[in-house]
């Protein structure tokens, strides 16, 4: 039977309209994720006073004080719900909330007019200032790892912090954006460094040092004596106390960076910006109690399954490695452990009530 014209008009019609339905999903805006305002947290009566209210300048001012906890972390749209958590928990457990001052690192292409929104919205009395940061100074020098994740040029931020922030911050606590604080972080930040010492981190002396490194490294004589008259250990460089002043000094960038340059010829490691770390500092820094960060929550970097807390007590819950709890949670398979973190989670779910 054949088609009449005013069904091959139709089917013309009908093939214009579902191509416009499809183009319009294609070019409409993405939903953004909408988060809750945190509570405000106010200082406990002994806290030290750092800049009279009157003060137009204020929060310049913590942003520079010596007597402020300094905290840095990266800030980026993928890992964004993360880090409203970690801020929130660094608040919600600290006893001086209003003298801790946030350095946020972004990509210098990322949208840091919504990026900086996003935080002020949820923190409207939050300390902070976001820092661009040039992907391309790095990224020269990055290796492919084993998880493409751990390639991204702001997951080496943590190596330019010395240059990004201003000299007026000396010290600083570097936090992943996987984590949530049970405890207060003024105790963390206070860890004595001395005179010669350049960061402290949690150290993991019984995991196996030599599997961070290629046979490539260990079979040369000049890489693998890099270690000599040095006690290495495992750290992990998501929570670490930072001497700014002495980073400066020692030009540790450029150290992490030769590394990195050499990785490029000679592949010595697997994983991302952890390896450098080890072969500039490890053995060399201030070992801080493993409470300060109970990590691998997230699984190993292939498959993230549910791991158990080490033993001990906890200040600092890292959800490191490929799972994140957020995503599993969404996903409907959390951990045990993810509940954890829950309830400092800011989303704002579509069916959320009105408070």
């Amino acid at each position: 039977m054949s088609k009449s014209p005013r069904f091959d008009l139709l089917l013309v019609l009908l093939f214009i309209v579902i191509a416009l339905a499809s183009n319009s999903v294609t070019v409409a805006t993405p939903i953004t994720q909408q988060f809750k305002e945190a509570p405000q947290f106010y200082n406990s009566p002994d806290c030290a006073l750092l800049v009279d209210e009157d003060e137009s300048d204020g929060e310049a001012s913590i942003l520079c004080s010596d007597q402020a906890v300094h905290v840095a972390m990266t800030l980026d749209t993928a890992y964004i719900r993360g880090s409203m958590a970690a801020i929130l928990s660094v608040l919600q457990h600290s006893s001086c909330p209003q003298n801790i001052a946030f350095h946020f690192v972004a990509s210098a292409t990322a949208n840091a007019s919504f990026l900086r929104a996003t935080i002020s919205s949820s923190f409207p009395y939050l300390n902070f200032r976001v820092y661009p940061f040039d992907d391309s100074s790095v990224s020269r020098l990055i290796s492919t790892s084993i998880r493409s994740a751990l390639d991204c040029p702001l997951n080496y931020a943590r190596s330019y912090l010395a240059n990004l922030l201003p000299p007026c911050v000396r010290r600083v606590v570097y936090l992943d954006s996987d984590l949530v604080l049970v405890d207060d972080i003024a105790k963390l930040a206070a860890t004595p460094l001395g005179d010669d010492s350049v960061l402290a981190a949690p150290e993991h002396c019984n995991a196996n040092f030599t599997t961070y490194f290629t046979p490539t490294f260990w079979s040369n004589p000049s890489l693998s004596l890099t270690f000599a008259n040095r006690k290495p250990c495992y750290f992990n460089t998501g929570v670490m106390v930072i001497d700014l002043d002495q980073w400066r000094e020692g030009d540790y960038t450029t150290k992490i960076e030769e590394w990195m340059e050499l990785q490029k010829r000679i592949r010595i490691y697997e994983l991302g910006s952890l390896p450098p770390f080890l072969l500039v500092f490890a053995g060399n820094i201030v070992p801080v109690d493993h409470r300060w960060n109970q990590h691998g929550l997230g699984g190993d970097n292939f498959r993230g399954l549910c791991r158990d807390l080490h033993p001990g007590p906890v200040s600092l819950l890292h959800w490191s490695g490929k799972g994140k709890p957020w995503a599993r949670l969404d996903a409907n398979r959390p951990c045990p452990l993810d509940a954890l973190w829950a309830p400092y989670d800011l989303l704002q779910t579509p069916f959320a009530l009105d408070s």
